[in-house]
């Protein structure tokens, strides 16, 4: 196949040195590299890439032998990771065919397609082949000051499109995680999904369950915690996808007026944080994505005559065991989900005898937030948000004794990483 290659037509401003000295300093050792992928789609966007990946002819090994201070990261698809300074930069070997290598070692498929290993290594238009989407396969190469296309990417990117490379159903069933990428490029970008694309969307949708529930977690902070978490909701929820990941949420989504518009306000809210520095957790996205089923599950518990707190305590925690099936949620985030629940019962007693102690709960304002997102949305809770909106106004201090709570709660310590000898 011959590829279509253009003179650099981007800001090389926005290209990270980094990046292109890793390509170079490979390239001078003999070996092939280029600055891959995303970074070179949002150069040509005009966007400031963050990311920078590298791929190359050289082996993970020769890789790692070349750069001091990197490592060699992951075993169903291996990378490298090599620091530059302060940056890291992901190096990746030019992957090949599997039916070209009969290892196990280095190629394993399941029996759904899936791939459960994949390190088989191979040529430049081999690995351009490998990737996902056309708008991300293009290569920029360093030496010639050239980009180089096998896909048909720049043209898609001219028409703003995103398509699968190589049959969708397929390349699904190899990484069922590819349909999540797709939408959650739709939602950054901006993009018309190509129909071929779209349709295998919803016919694989179901391969979703075969994915390790700490790998869909991973996804759900890369799509609901990088700025455009309401439109990738938006764009979710008109697919099957909604339904693999949060199934009581789909299921009850709908059984009040108010879910959705909660929904969409508590992520835009989140979006607006996000891209104005400010701090955000995952714990208060999936307490929003998750409260339809714990409401409705709690006014049957309620109506069988169960006390209000402990039948939310119990529903809470049925919910988040549900959930954890399809997306591991950490015992960090869960715990707060749950504190964000309990105290929606006893936030509306607005007649406490210590208001200010009741304030003073380390999840207060978490909670004080989910009831103001509720009553934004549209649901009835009469004065209760006004009258604890009040009460802060009256009360400054509640703000700084809240920043010095965050201070003083422990940071997490750190694993440290076993670093690999060199061979």
């Amino acid at each position: 196949m011959k590829p279509t290659i253009i003179d650099r037509s981007f800001d090389i401003n926005k290209l990270h040195q980094s990046a292109v000295n890793v390509a170079l300093r490979l390239n001078d050792k003999g070996y092939e590299a280029y600055v891959v992928g995303g970074a070179i789609r949002d150069l040509l966007l005009g966007k400031t890439p963050k990311d920078f990946d590298v791929a190359t002819s050289a082996t993970p090994e020769q890789v790692h032998a070349l750069f001091r201070g990197s490592r060699i990261v992951g075993r169903r698809f291996q990378i490298v990771h090599v620091r530059m300074g302060r940056d890291i930069i992901e190096v990746t070997t030019f992957r090949g065919h599997h039916s070209e290598s009969d290892n196990k070692n280095t190629a394993k498929q399941g029996h759904s397609g899936v791939l459960l290993r994949d390190n088989v290594f191979g040529t430049l238009e081999q690995d351009a082949i490998r990737r996902d989407l056309t708008v991300n396969a293009l290569y920029y190469d360093p030496v010639e000051d050239t980009i180089i296309d096998y896909t048909n990417g720049l043209a898609d990117i001219e028409a703003r499109r995103l398509k699968i490379i190589g049959d969708p159903e397929t390349r699904y069933r190899e990484d069922p995680v590819r349909m999540l990428r797709v939408l959650r490029f739709q939602a950054k970008l901006g993009f018309s999904i190509d129909s071929g694309t779209d349709k295998a969307l919803t016919d694989c949708a179901e391969l979703l369950a075969q994915i390790p529930a700490a790998r869909l977690f991973d996804e759900f902070l890369k799509g609901f915690l990088a700025g455009h978490a309401k439109s990738f909701a938006e764009i979710l929820l008109a697919t099957p996808l909604w339904r693999e990941l949060f199934p009581d949420s789909a299921q009850f989504i709908d059984a009040s007026g108010y879910y959705r518009p909660m929904l969409k306000a508590a992520m835009g809210n989140t979006d607006q944080r996000i891209n104005s520095g400010q701090p955000v957790t995952p714990a208060f996205l999936l307490a929003a994505i998750l409260w339809p089923a714990v409401e409705q599950r709690l006014e049957v518990a309620l109506a069988q005559g169960e006390p209000p707190i402990p039948a939310m305590q119990s529903v809470g925690q049925e919910v988040i065991l549900r959930a954890i099936e399809r997306v591991a949620i950490p015992k960090r985030f869960s715990q707060m989900m749950r504190e964000i629940w309990d105290l929606q019962m006893r936030i509306d007693r607005r007649r406490h005898r210590k208001p200010l102690e009741f304030a003073q709960h380390k999840r207060f304002r978490a909670a004080y937030d989910f009831l103001s997102l509720r009553a934004q949305a549209g649901q009835d809770l009469g004065s209760v948000v006004e009258w604890w909106t009040q009460f802060q106004v009256e009360h400054p201090e509640l703000e700084s004794q809240r920043q010095q709570q965050r201070q003083d709660e422990p940071k997490r310590r750190r694993r440290p990483t076993r670093r690999r000898p060199r061979p």
